[in-house]
């Protein structure tokens, strides 16, 4: 299997030093920098151990459950600390080995949005705080936050216990704001300057893809060495080909012979479910004759902005005269949502924003092509013309072109199945773990330098 190693931009260079293996773990060489041996993770507006697809759940979910897995196999332990969401949690859940979930209490336990957890910060910083003050000095050797609600409280805690701050973005209220979809709700001011302030705090920030790394620099006006582009992984043992399309069909209860263009992830309307709906209608009206073979699964479930209105995908596929071949189905957990990518002809991503597409690259993984908006890091996750189509802007017109495709040639989607599969491959989270272990060493080494050059 090949492992793409990705492109890391520290101090303004790029290119990844990849010292000799032993084992799981890297060699160290005398006077060579040390990695950290603990560090806290932060993940304040959703949990590690929820169901990726529900409220606020999604692909950054998965990243820090990837990321932390694979860390921990380096001998980095993790522990990521999350806000609480119900009285009957543990104060602490193992994850896996060398990776503990600590729940901090702040604010009360159900019925808080996301947008009304900048209030509770400083009750959340409380129990980061708390938890720390029960350990010796030095416990934990860095802080690595994720997303900015995160960032404001790794700020306070790596300046408390003088350590690096690395900080994953994750989205940008800048460039949400900057792509909306019509009617959606742009991120609010508070939110543009927190970010700007972590930006500047950060020891080191992590970007998916080197145009999030631009839009950081652009946009927030961050330093260039101190941005590092990562790509994600995808976890190569859950999501692959399988026993195949047709076992996997068989499992859901699908027909054969369908095409079946597949939506999954959350409904709202940052990620244009809808756009799949509009298409399917405009291929059905100009070929009417699909309607008997074709099947159009939205799986997943409401959030951010479309809690608002969590009936409006049905009542659309009502008003387009299509309800007879969506199905809605609930999240599922990753093994399930593995089978669907698997039973698709197709995934459609037609998302106004991604930071990168986690979800483009588990159903490549699978063996399934993607058509997917041209936007933000789906340009990396998909490679255009070979593991799948990318499409400019967000005209229904142009989906229905790219699905015709799938259409009139069934063969299409094996052909390039195959090439989605081996495109994926190249994205390992060992990889990815590997990088980003890489990063927080350099940030170490910066912190003692800067510290030494000081007295």
């Amino acid at each position: 299997m090949s492992q793409y190693v990705p492109r890391t931009r520290i101090g303004g260079l790029r290119g990844l030093a990849h010292g000799p293996l032993v084992g799981s773990s890297r060699l160290r060489l005398p006077g060579s920098p040390r990695r950290p041996r603990r560090i806290a993770m932060l993940s304040v507006h959703t949990s590690p151990l929820h169901q990726p697809g529900t409220g606020d759940a999604g692909g950054m979910n998965v990243y820090i459950v990837e990321l932390a897995r694979r860390l921990a196999a380096i001998n980095i332990e993790v522990e990521i600390f999350t806000r609480a969401t119900t009285g009957a949690l543990p104060p602490s859940v193992e994850l896996a080995p060398g990776v503990l979930v600590r729940h901090v209490d702040a604010g009360p336990y159900e019925g808080l949005a996301k947008e009304d957890l900048p209030a509770q910060l400083c009750a959340f910083t409380h129990g980061v705080m708390q938890a720390w003050a029960g350990h010796r000095p030095g416990y934990y050797d860095l802080v690595h936050s994720h997303y900015w609600l995160s960032g404001h409280v790794g700020w306070l805690a790596a300046e408390r216990w003088g350590v690096p701050l690395v900080h994953a973005m994750h989205t940008m209220a800048k460039v949400k704001n900057a792509a909306l979809a019509e009617g959606d709700t742009p991120e609010p001011a508070a939110r543009v300057i927190g970010e700007t302030q972590i930006v500047r705090a950060a020891d080191r920030l992590v970007a998916n893809t080197d145009e999030e790394a631009g839009e950081l620099i652009r946009r927030y006006e961050a330093a260039p060495r101190k941005v590092a582009v990562v790509h994600p992984g995808v976890n190569l043992d859950r999501f692959r080909p399988g026993a195949g399309r047709a076992a996997a069909r068989d499992r859901l209860g699908l027909p054969q012979d369908a095409l079946i263009p597949l939506f999954a992830g959350r409904i709202q309307p940052l990620k244009a479910p809808d756009i799949l709906l509009r298409a399917v209608a405009v291929l059905l009206d100009e070929r009417p004759e699909l309607r008997r073979r074709i099947v159009v699964p939205v799986v997943g479930g409401p959030s951010g902005t479309g809690l608002a209105k969590p009936e409006s995908l049905q009542k659309l596929a009502a008003r387009l005269g299509i309800s007879d071949v969506v199905r809605f189905r609930p999240p599922v957990g990753q093994e399930r949502l593995a089978d669907w990518y698997r039973a698709a002809s197709v995934l459609v991503m037609p998302s106004y924003s991604e930071s990168f597409g986690l979800v483009a690259i588990e159903a490549q993984a699978c063996g399934t092509p993607v058509i997917a908006a041209e936007v933000g890091g789906l340009p990396v996750a998909v490679r255009d013309g070979e593991s799948g189509f990318l499409v400019h802007g967000h005209d229904p017109a142009d989906y229905a072109r790219a699905l015709r495709r799938f259409a009139d040639a069934p063969e299409f989607t094996d052909r390039m199945g195959a090439a989605a599969a081996r495109h994926a491959e190249s994205f390992g989270w060992d990889t990815a773990a590997a990088a980003t272990a890489d990063l927080y060493t350099a940030a170490l080494q910066e912190r003692r330098r800067l510290r030494s050059h000081h007295g």
